[in-house]
Parts: structure tokens; sequence; C-alpha cells
């Protein structure tokens, strides 16, 4: 047995979280072997496990919160008739096309204030139930939210339906914080982008597959449209049923809960391999840069000197990812296609089209992200919406002037959405995982999730006066902010690409004007090994001075 202690110590100037210092002891059940050539450093395989608990874990969280963000469009006058029929039946009188209105913007809407409300509940509920903890009582949000929504029309209670769209807000708040969170710390260093961006991937499946069931052939009008809601049931019971299987999150286990045989299990059952003491000693590592193991507050968080460029840089991303008009397309969607000539009852299917790309670019960047990096895509995302946004105003002034203006505006909206989900879709939740340690991650999720969904409600806010405002030009908005965001990200985000929580956090040192803490060896596996055991054996020679 083989016992490890972590002294550190307090550097002036830090915040609250930098200056405490703790030890942190911890057994290994076997020893670390010091040659670095007897170990299998072959950590790009994807392992069955690795990739089915990706999916499991995104079926019931990610998949459901993009199955929400469009199976609402197609049962929409159903629902709206379902309000004023129980408003005439209790007051006698059929209710305003205002009310109306209200009552069905509120019905999507409050799909945010829910989303809002469950990033607020991350941080305790991972801390304590664990990642894959979270995930699983996460799905007791989305049973009920299913039931409450598919039984409203039977049981003549409306009220449901939007009760229903709140709960399911709070369970897509928790899903899209904790399965990227889960994701992270699963994944080798050398796949973690591309195991991360399985989020985004089963986002665009979501919201393809919502699309699909609302086609009239499948949807069926009145009758149907309370299994759409039902469906739901589906995904929520299968992850229940199988992600208990598979292992909890090691770094959690090994860092959080201290208990090293079974953060030991979970890396061999993840990995794929016996040897998996260079991961345990690259976890232990990262402790030099956590100084202990408390779990830091979102105050603490931002009182934290050595990640004050690291917060700034995910708030701007996280905003930029709901205000670059990606919502602002799909209202425009339908009319610019009209504009092209085709038949409205073809549009359905075009804009089905439509959804496929989604599916197809977010494919792209899982399989191209760990070649080209998060930066690249990010920015190159970013970059192309610029461009693409700005065509596409020229071509909405202009299209009354020729016949095939319209299906320029056609291409431009393809490749936004494409642009989109190739580096702004997936990469932001990939990066806040990436960019803190251990005990920091949980609140850096909460400050994520929290802008992400404030921004998605002002987008449903502000954009219909946007449009209003400056019509066709209301675009160029989101131009200035995909070029803001580009510019941003081009001058301050490192690439973190096969990087491990370390080396992420020196790329940051300068802009924080913090010393480099830690500095990795280039034979990182004998040197911290080393490195590991002299501490330990420096801590016991001054207790025995003490002594």
């Amino acid at each position: 047995m083989h016992e490890m202690k972590f002294a550190t110590a307090a550097r002036p100037g830090m915040g609250i979280h930098d200056q405490e210092t703790e030890s942190l002891t911890m057994e290994l059940s076997e020893p670390v072997p010091v040659k670095v050539e007897e170990r299998n450093v072959n950590n790009r395989e994807y392992t069955w496990k690795l990739i089915m608990a990706s999916l499991v874990g995104a079926f019931g969280s990610s998949f459901l919160y993009g199955y929400n963000l469009s199976v609402v469009n197609a049962p929409g006058s159903y629902i709206r008739d379902l309000y004023n029929q129980t408003w005439s039946s209790r007051y006698n009188t059929t209710m305003s096309s205002e009310t109306i209105s209200i009552l069905w913007s509120l019905t999507v809407s409050i799909f945010a204030i829910g989303g809002l409300l469950g990033a607020l509940m991350v941080s305790p509920m991972v801390n304590k139930l664990g990642r894959k903890g979270t995930l699983l009582v996460n799905n007791l949000f989305a049973i009920v939210a299913a039931l409450l929504m598919s039984l409203a029309k039977v049981a003549g209670v409306p009220e449901m339906i939007i009760l229903g769209r709140f709960i399911m807000g709070i369970d897509g708040g928790i899903a899209l914080s904790t399965l990227p969170m889960y994701l992270n710390e699963i994944s080798p260093k050398q796949i973690r982008g591309s195991l991360g961006q399985v989020t985004a991937i089963m986002i665009c499946v979501g919201v393809f597959t919502g699309q699909v069931l609302g086609l009239p052939e499948i949807f069926n009008g009145e009758t149907r449209w309370s299994s759409l809601f039902g469906f739901i049931l589906f995904p929520a019971l299968a992850q229940l049923l199988v992600l208990p299987f598979f292992p909890e999150s090691p770094r959690y286990l090994l860092l959080q809960k201290q208990d090293t045989k079974k953060a030991e299990k979970a890396f061999r059952s993840f990995l794929g391999k016996e040897d998996v003491s260079q991961n345990i000693e690259e976890v232990m590592l990262e402790t030099k840069l956590q100084k202990n193991v408390h779990l830091v507050s979102v105050v603490e968080l931002f009182k934290t000197r050595s990640v004050r460029w690291q917060i700034i840089t995910i708030i701007i991303t996280m905003a930029c990812y709901q205000l670059c008009g990606l919502n602002a397309i799909w209202f425009y969607t339908n009319s610019i296609f009209a504009e092209a000539g085709i038949p409205s009852d073809t549009i359905p299917y075009i804009t089905l089209s439509t959804g496929g790309i989604e599916i197809l670019a977010s494919i792209l960047s899982g399989v191209t992200i760990e070649k080209l990096g998060r930066r690249m895509l990010l920015i190159g995302g970013f970059g192309l919406m610029t461009v693409f946004f700005a065509i596409l105003t020229a071509s909405l002034v202009f299209q009354h002037e020729a016949p095939w203006v319209p299906y320029i505006s056609i291409v431009c909206i393809l490749g936004v959405i494409a642009s989109f989900c190739i580096g702004p879709g997936g990469i932001p939740f990939v990066l806040v995982a990436e960019f803190f340690q251990q005990s920091q991650r949980p609140s850096a999720f909460m400050i994520a999730g929290t802008i992400n969904w404030i921004s998605n409600f002002a987008v449903g806010l502000l954009f219909p006066l946007i449009q209003e405002g400056l019509n066709n030009y209301c675009f160029l908005v989101f131009a200035a902010i995909c070029l803001f965001g580009a510019v941003y990200l081009y001058f301050v985000l490192p690439e973190t690409k096969n990087k491990t929580y370390v080396e992420i956090d020196h790329s940051f040192a300068k802009l924080n004007k913090t010393p480099t803490q830690v500095k990795e060896p280039e034979n990182r596996a004998a040197d911290n090994h080393h490195d590991i055991y002299s501490r330990s054996d420096s801590m016991q020679d001054k207790m025995e001075m003490k002594n």
C-alpha cells in the first residue's frame, strides 16, 4: 500500500480558495510503476463502456433537451384550442386572441425559466449525489413532466402542460450541466473533446426526432398530440434502467469521495485496461492546483484570481452560444422557403432536412475536434456565422430583385446552421469542464448554466422586438455578436486539445497574472511518480523533525 500526501503552500494575492492549505492523503491499492515504457499509454481507444455510458447518459439528458425544443411546435394549434375550450367550459365565454397568445408564449418560454432553476440546482446535486447519481435522479423530473403534459387533455386541465414544460425545463437545466461534467471526467484527455461532443450530437438528434414525430403522417393531428409528450417517458426510463450498470465518475470518487479502490475500478472499466496508475497520477497532480478538496462555492470561484479569465471566457462564450441568432434563423426559415417558391405542403420536409444537417455537422465536429482543436472550430464557427448572416441580410433586402436571390437566402440559412453545429453548438460545454479543477467544476457549471438560460430567455423575449424594429436588417445584430465572439476568442482562448487540467491552468496563468504553480515535466509519467513520492517523503521528514 502506498500512502501519498500532498502539501500545498498559499500564495499571496489569491482568492479565498487560493489561500487555503490542506494535505490530501490517499492510498493506492497497487504500487505505481516507475518506468514509462511499462505503461499502456494507448488511451485513444474508445472502449464499449465509454461509448455506451456516453450514449445512455445523453439519451436521457441532452436528447430530451433537444426533443423538447422542437416537439412543442407541431401540436401548437391544438394546445391553443385546448386553452380556449377549457376557458369556455369554465367561464362560458371565449378566450381573447391576446390571452391565447400570452398563454402560448408562457408555454414556450417557461421551459427556459425551469432551465435556469435547474442550472442553479446543479452544484449541490452533483456534489452530494455524484455525476451519475444526479443524472439518474434527474429522470424523475422528466417522468413527472411527461405524465403531466400527456394527460392534460384527458384531465381537461391545460395548466398541466405549462407546469410540465416548467418541470421539463428543470430537467434540461440539470442535464446540460451534469452530462458534460460526467463525460469529461470519464474520458481520457486524448478523446475528451470528441466524447464531449456527444452532448451536442444528441441535442441535434433530439430536435430532429421532434421534427419527424411532428410530421402530419405521424402526428395525425388532434387525436395523437398528447402522445408526443408521452414519448418523453422512453428515454427517461431507459436511462434510469441502464445507467446504473456504469461506474460513477472516477475523478469524483477519487477527489471528493476519496475512495481510491472504486476510482481505480471505474478507470479500469472505462479505459479497458488493468494499469491505470498513470490516470491516477494525473488526477493526483491536479490536487496541487486545487490546494485542497474543499468544494468551491460560486462566490469563492468569482474571488479566485487564478480562474478569473476562465470565468470571463465562459460567460462570454455561453452568452454568444445563445445570442448568436440560431433561434432567429428557425423563426425565418418557413417564410424564406416560401419566398423561394417552395410549396407550403413541402416546407415541413425541407425544414426537416435542416435538422439532418445539424446532426451531420455536429458529428463532423466530434470527428475533427481532436485534430483541429477546440479553438479553430469555435472561432471558425462564429466567423462563418458572421459571414453568412451578412450575406443573408443582403439577400433578404434584395430578395425581390431577381428570382434566384431567395435561393441565396436558403444557402445562408443552411450555412449558419452548419457553422453553429460545427463549432459553437457543443464546444462551450466541453470548455467549461476543461477550464476548471474538480473542486471548482460544479460551481463553474452553475455559472455557465445560468448565463445559458438567461440568454435563452432574453432571445425569446427580445427577438420579436428586434425583428419588428429592424425587419430584414435584424440579422446584423447577430452578425455583430458572432464577430465579437470570434475576435474575443481569437485573442484569449488557448488550445485545450490533448492537455491535462494542469496544463490548461498554465495556459491562463499569464492572463490571470498568477505564477505557474506546477510545472509538468516532459516525461510526465515517470517524473510525476518521483514528484509524488518525494513530496510524501518530505512530509514524513517534516513530521519526524517536529516529533
